[in-house]
């Protein structure tokens, strides 16, 4: 080797896998953290994920997500890494995802269930204008995928609406696939062969099958928080690795994320999980989007209220609203409120900012949003 015949030292062999990286969280509960792993991600690991996925040589990937955001960018090295092609679209736009599926016969990408919204949003007469026969692969990630969004997303890419759980921290540990997106509503899917996945109560005991507890993960690619060992070592516990998510399992070992510990609201003593309150509004036919929130109550400690966006010339009223939840949910987990408003923060990844969203209820409470 040169290095050798020059007299310099030789770096050591660095192992195959994917190389040791620094990737920032989203910060949509806090500040971003640099989630860093010094020894990349080994061969095995890489390994589970391309056989889970199926991909080959032979696919064509649409980068359509922000190149920063860890999904769209995990995939795109993977499809890579083992000779497929990848299409760049500059800047998200749902019939220009459309038109170059098409061009290129795309088979894979991956999108926030945002991303996928808008597609599906398009007049029938522009969606009917491609063929997108091609995509075999249409991985949802970054935030829940309401059902809804599943069945009109499956009847226009048909069978082929794959979504998976993960962090920027853990990679990727849950994973449902296209046969089981309606015969599971509301799950993420299994873990993925090397990922241990443990649900644990306050106390830190694990909970029984059906009750929410928080999820805790193990793999042999978790990332530390750059310069924050601090911050790593309280989402660390014997080797598993939390973010904070809610999370249940059914019988058939399949878990469901019920929603990040932060967003939980508490009303009166009681534990409500906003997820499936929006799932339930994001099924109403004048809802475009949705958060739920808890707010300020003098007599509950929290309330549950719903910010809604409209579809452009929809109506919907407060009380419609309610009505709709009240027939589809459990008494104390309706909303109590709904405020309308033109546009919610979404980030490029399409993740709600729901910090941004609590902030204005909360001003002067002294609460740590």
């Amino acid at each position: 080797m040169l290095a050798e015949q020059d007299g310099l030292p030789v770096p050591p062999r660095r192992k195959t896998g994917l190389p040791p990286s620094i990737i920032y969280t989203s910060g949509t509960t806090g500040n971003p953290k640099g989630a860093y792993r010094k020894s990349g991600v080994d061969l095995v690991a890489v390994m589970r994920i391309l056989a889970a996925f199926e991909i080959t040589g032979s696919d064509v990937y649409l980068l359509a997500g922000p190149g920063y955001h860890s999904a769209p960018l995990l995939f795109g090295a993977l499809t890579a890494a083992v000779g497929g092609t990848t299409v760049i679209e500059k800047k998200f736009d749902a019939e220009e995802s459309l038109r170059l599926i098409e061009r290129y016969r795309c088979t894979i990408t991956v999108m926030a269930p945002t991303l996928l919204q808008r597609i599906v949003d398009l007049p029938e007469e522009i969606r009917a204008r491609y063929d997108v026969s091609s995509m075999r692969a249409l991985i949802m990630a970054a935030a829940p995928c309401p059902f809804s969004l599943k069945e009109r997303a499956i009847a226009y890419f048909g069978q082929s609406l794959w979504e998976f759980y993960g962090a920027t921290e853990t990679g990727v540990n849950l994973v449902l696939r296209p046969e089981d997106q309606l015969r599971k509503p509301g799950s993420c899917g299994t873990p993925l062969e090397g990922v241990e996945i443990v649900l644990t109560d306050e106390q830190g005991g694990e909970v029984p099958v059906g009750e929410p507890g928080e999820l805790w993960v193990r793999t042999g690619s978790l990332a530390e928080y750059y310069n924050r060992p601090d911050v790593t070592a309280g989402s660390m516990r014997d080797g598993f690795f939390s973010v904070g998510d809610i999370a249940y399992r059914d019988d058939d070992g399949y878990y469901y994320i019920c929603d990040r510990r932060v967003d939980m609201i508490i009303s009166g003593g009681v534990n409500i999980y906003p997820a499936e309150i929006e799932a339930v509004l994001f099924a109403h036919p004048a809802v475009h989007d949705v958060a739920v929130i808890g707010v300020p109550d003098t007599q509950w400690g929290e309330s549950v209220k719903a910010v809604v966006e409209l579809k452009p010339g929809a109506t919907a009223s407060e009380p419609e609203l309610i009505g709709w939840c009240d027939a589809r949910l459990a008494g104390y987990k309706r909303p109590r409120s709904v405020d309308f408003v033109t546009d919610l923060p979404r980030d490029a990844a399409g993740k709600l900012q729901k910090r941004k969203v609590r902030e204005p209820y909360w001003a002067g409470t002294g609460r740590n949003l």
